[in-house]
């Protein structure tokens, strides 16, 4: 491969950390509370609220059922509300965050649904309020599953971003695109498979990683 190419692979591989980092921690501060308000609004739970839970989970469910495709697409004029534009690695944070963010609130709602009831009936039976068994037991006590879950939602998000380029988004799904498969590049085009690949593996080796620690030190 020539130099161009080479600067272009890395600069394209910078644009997919840029957007799968942002969109990540983004949709992650945004499914987390998501995640906690559907659990403990759930029934039985220390909060139970069904109107809440019912209209969360209406529009968590219906955003999860919107193909990202689409869902970029349908969103671009809010797209170039918040960024200003709708093409660029910047405007694709916004369809990427909230494509996310309610995959991750299922996945900390069911994190935190596994954990043992009696756990947070002996916290309540010591006058534990709702807001300490929220932070001192439920997150403490699902947080390894929870990590897991957000890095299952991390790889969604590296797919999401080749999607992303494809519209435009930048990244390695535009350099695939343009360089490899509009130019009949077939090395650009293994090129970019295997950064995806090598990405994945990464962040599910670190995932992995830090859950295991989590579960030992809760052991």
């Amino acid at each position: 491969m020539s130099p161009e190419i080479l600067n272009l692979l890395l600069k394209s591989f910078w644009e997919t950390c840029y957007m799968v980092a942002a969109s990540a921690i983004l949709a992650t501060l945004v499914g987390m509370p998501l995640g906690i308000i559907l659990t403990v609004t759930s029934k039985g739970h220390i909060w139970e609220n069904k109107s809440i839970n019912a209209i969360l989970g209406a529009i968590v469910n219906a955003t999860r059922s919107t193909p990202f495709i689409i869902l970029m697409v349908a969103i671009i004029p809010l797209t170039r509300i918040i960024v200003g534009s709708s093409i660029g690695t910047t405007a694709a944070i916004v369809p990427l965050t909230i494509s996310a963010a309610p995959f991750i609130a299922r996945i900390i709602e069911s994190s935190l649904l596994e954990i043992d009831p009696g756990v947070i009936e002996a916290s309540q039976s010591m006058g534990a309020s709702p807001m300490q068994i929220i932070l001192k037991v439920l997150l403490p006590e699902a947080m390894h599953s929870i990590v897991l879950g957000v890095t299952l939602a991390i790889i969604s998000l590296i797919g999401y971003s080749a999607m992303a380029g494809a519209l435009g988004g930048g990244g390695l799904g535009d350099l695939a695109i343009r360089y490899g498969y509009q130019r009949f590049r077939m090395d650009i085009m293994i090129a970019t498979v295997v950064i995806l690949i090598a990405q994945v593996q990464i962040v599910q080796s670190l995932g992995n990683y830090i859950s295991s620690k989590l579960n030992k030190n809760k052991m």
